[in-house]
């Protein structure tokens, strides 16, 4: 039972973050630096965001990452399942893969309540804080 977050996740949410404080845009060296990764690991972090929708990328001198407005209406939720996948994905928190038919494990009906709480939490979670909110 893994309840953690890949740190692919927290790296993508780091990069909204950091993009949303710096004016909207940065070099992609820079948002590497800030985030401490490396130019290398960067395009894997933020190639969910862009096919998303949620960053705007450009190549070359003016380059970089940018924030597009869609970016404001995020969850952390969303960011989640864009970067690990779906997060009701069936699978039983016992046996690693989906539980079968009517026949659930007894930890089913636990997991399932217990899962969407932590959902509807991450889904109310802006994945920008505003100025005061805490990150």
């Amino acid at each position: 039972m893994n309840l953690g977050l890949q740190r692919r996740t927290d790296l993508a949410l780091g990069a909204l973050r950091v993009l949303a404080q710096d004016g909207g845009s940065m070099p992609g060296p820079d948002l590497a630096e800030n985030l401490d990764t490396t130019t290398s690991f960067l395009p894997q972090i933020m190639s969910p965001l862009v096919k998303a929708g949620w960053v705007d990328s450009g190549r070359g001198p003016g380059g970089g990452y940018r924030l597009a407005d869609l970016a404001q209406t995020v969850s952390v939720l969303d960011v989640i399942e864009v970067t690990e996948g779906p997060t009701a994905d069936g699978r039983c928190v016992l046996r690693e893969a989906p539980c079968p038919g009517e026949e659930t494990c007894q930890a089913h009906a636990v997991w399932t309540a217990a899962r969407d709480v932590i959902i509807e939490g991450f889904k109310r979670i802006s994945a920008i804080p505003t100025r005061g909110e805490s990150e």
